[in-house]
């Protein structure tokens, strides 16, 4: 069984897919992380992420990069939204990406073009989404724990630059796919939105099979 989770940044779409894996027992893959390493990667290297062929050459990192948690910091972020509109980043990544869901046993991927690219054929398709207010909040939240001083207007406008980016872009942008459900966690606790998560993976999946029952 593949499930694919996709939405914007701090939509609940990560939390939900650890979730989703963990009740149904599926390995578990972030794919902002890749695009995260990259990001951090072009940093390292100290080329321009706005140029592509300088992003492409950033997608050869070491899986351990994969692991550092400098790449769930705020910067690495807003390089991993700029190095993703790339086309040629995605293409080198996409592999990966498909490795990964098509496991014998299936998986759980997040991301923002999981069910339209990545596993257009999931058993299940999500797409999570909150209002920008309430998703600044949470990030905000997250940065101050961190220790981070950015104000909430600052976060605000770097998820609306984000959102843009993400959804205007010509590769792969952020869309919902057409067969997924839909899933607003802007007023659900964690607990309400897991829950309610399962509940629209069980109905896609067990609708399937009443489908390919009666051929």
């Amino acid at each position: 069984m593949i499930i694919a989770v996709d939405g914007p940044a701090a939509s609940g779409k990560g939390t939900i897919a650890r979730a989703l894996a963990k009740h149904y027992r599926l390995p578990y893959l972030d794919t902002g992380l890749l695009y995260r390493a990259v990001g951090e990667n072009v940093r390292r290297l100290e080329l321009d992420p706005e140029k592509e062929a300088d992003a492409v050459a950033a997608c050869d990192f070491d899986d351990h990069l994969l692991d550092d948690d400098v790449l769930r910091s705020d910067d690495v972020g807003k390089l991993a939204s700029i190095v993703s509109a790339h086309p040629l980043v995605r293409a080198a990544l996409l592999h990966r990406q498909r490795r990964f869901a098509r496991q014998p046993e299936g998986a759980v991927l997040d991301g923002r073009d999981i069910g339209t690219v990545i596993a257009p054929d999931a058993s299940a398709k999500l797409f999570v989404r909150a209002t920008p207010t309430i998703r600044a909040r949470r990030r905000h939240a997250e940065l101050r724990e961190r220790g981070s001083s950015v104000s909430i207007d600052r976060v605000l406008a770097d998820i609306r630059a984000r959102d843009l980016r993400d959804s205007m872009r010509a590769a792969a942008p952020m869309v919902p796919a057409n067969d997924a459900a839909l899933l607003d966690t802007s007023f659900l606790s964690i607990e309400a939105a897991i829950k309610r998560a399962i509940e629209l993976v069980e109905r896609q999946v067990n609708l399937k099979a009443e489908n390919a029952a009666h051929g």
